[in-house]
């Protein structure tokens, strides 16, 4: 055979060994990537579930080019060609994605794990658990001050007791303290806010008409006494006598001993209490409020100021820093909410003339509120839904929308009117006054086993 003729014979097997036949295996066909010496598979398309991928991938695209041709003179010469692509595979469409809805907080609904009293999660399933407890806390007179644990409180009511002399109400859920007082009588208000707040009270006594409503009350087992006989070893009402320190001044209370006793009764129930609403970010409206001013008929006052270090507002009582006992801090606050409230007499109850008459403080329907909250205040309305446990305080513009309160702790002080309340942009100046009392803001507990009910019952 002629060799012009063998060398086409060649070239025709050798073009038909290359076009495969349907359903026959790919060629291997091996790629020698620029740089090296280690010849790779070449990759194929898969059936790889449709995924979007955060992380672009190189795709390697081989190009197999067979060029035929009846002139010997040109060789058959597969070729491969190595194409990086790096677009990324399946990108997912933004229109596609629906954005995330923030959670609310309030102040209907709250997520799961969140006290509906701070806006932040429970710091353990026992606080989740247990009931809001109200703590009546003496403010007056001076000597009273410093008190203890009014810092670990989630949510303070300071209102008037009488003459301009104000009281706390100080509501634990968070926390559950060993010490906190000097503890005091309750009033009319306490028969609203324990069903507001779904709570327990305790307070020292209190006078015979309102002990008989708080008797006849639905609430009566959520209340607790050294008046009805709750001791200190087993209710934790506790006396600690301190030279100086009038009697009715040196009851304090242990709220886990409280907290096993209303466990024992069972009335330890963690209910939630709805109506404050939170939010992170402040509402666009605020205006500047770095210094508060709040006056009770010149018998007792309250400045806050705030404090942008650690947002919060800072508490002066008479001109004076007013500091906790238990931590020895400043009393402060995240959120405070200022509400106008009618007091009115009670001449059914308490007869003319009596020295433990009791204003009724009418905290339901709505009315005039101002909030506070990292160096703006904003005006609105508060506002009680019902009378229903559990229906408690709301805070919410004239559009019924709530104003956004910050996460964590709150301060209403309730005041009979506007006019007792100065709100300015400008601090004044507390620094003379800011060491008067810092020296005297741990005393040293001695306790004296109980029970000891106070001798004037509306004290």
């Amino acid at each position: 055979m002629h060799r012009p003729t063998l060398l086409l014979l060649t070239l025709f097997f050798v073009a038909a060994a290359l076009v495969l036949p349907a359903g026959a295996d790919e060629p291997n066909i091996q790629i020698t990537l620029p740089g090296t010496n280690t010849p790779r598979p070449a990759a194929f398309a898969t059936n790889t579930p449709s995924v979007p991928s955060d992380t672009p991938t190189a795709t390697f695209t081989p190009t197999a080019t067979f060029t035929a041709t009846s002139t010997p003179t040109h060789t058959l010469t597969p070729t491969a060609t190595f194409t990086p692509t790096f677009t990324p595979t399946d990108t997912a469409t933004p229109t596609n994605t629906p954005s995330p809805t923030p959670t609310p907080i309030g102040p209907i609904f709250y997520p799961e794990g969140i006290n509906p009293l701070t806006g932040l999660p429970y710091p353990d399933e026992e606080a989740m658990a247990r009931r809001n407890l109200i703590v009546k806390v003496s403010n007056y007179p001076p000597i009273v001050r410093p008190q203890s644990s009014v810092n670990l409180a989630d949510v303070v009511f300071e209102v008037e007791a009488e003459g301009g002399v104000t009281r706390f109400a100080a509501i634990f859920r968070s926390n559950m303290p060993t010490h906190v007082g000097s503890i005091r009588s309750a009033r009319l208000l306490d028969l609203e806010l324990v069903p507001m707040y779904n709570a327990l009270l305790a307070y020292s006594g209190t006078s015979e008409p309102i002990q008989k409503l708080i008797l006849a009350a639905d609430f009566v087992y959520q209340t607790f006494s050294p008046l009805k006989g709750d001791n200190c070893q087993e209710a934790g009402f506790c006396r600690l006598p301190r030279e100086g320190l009038n009697f009715e001044h040196t009851l304090f209370l242990d709220t886990t001993a409280l907290y096993d006793l209303a466990t024992r009764r069972n009335v330890n129930t963690g209910y939630k209490a709805r109506g404050f609403a939170f939010n992170e970010t402040p509402d666009p409206s605020g205006l500047p409020a770095n210094d508060i001013f709040i006056d009770w008929y010149g018998q007792t006052d309250a400045r806050w100021q705030y404090d942008p270090s650690t947002g919060h507002y800072l508490r002066y009582t008479d001109s004076v820093p007013h500091f906790d006992a238990n931590d020895g801090q400043q009393l402060w606050t995240d959120n405070l909410v200022i509400i106008e409230v009618p007091h009115e007499r009670r001449p059914d109850l308490f007869p003319e003339g009596v020295t433990y008459e009791s204003y009724e403080i009418q905290l339901w329907d709505q009315g005039r509120a101002y909030l506070v909250r990292d160096g703006q205040w904003y005006q609105g309305y508060w506002r009680r839904q019902d009378r229903e446990p559990g229906s408690a305080l709301q805070i919410i513009y004239g559009n019924n929308a709530p104003i956004m309160m910050k996460p964590g702790r709150t301060w209403v002080s309730v005041v009979r009117g506007f006019g007792d309340v100065i709100i300015n942009e400008q601090v004044a100046d507390m620094e003379a006054t800011g060491t008067a009392i810092s020296g005297s803001v741990t005393p040293s507990p001695t306790w004296t086993p109980g029970p000891s009910p106070t001798p004037d019952p509306n004290s």
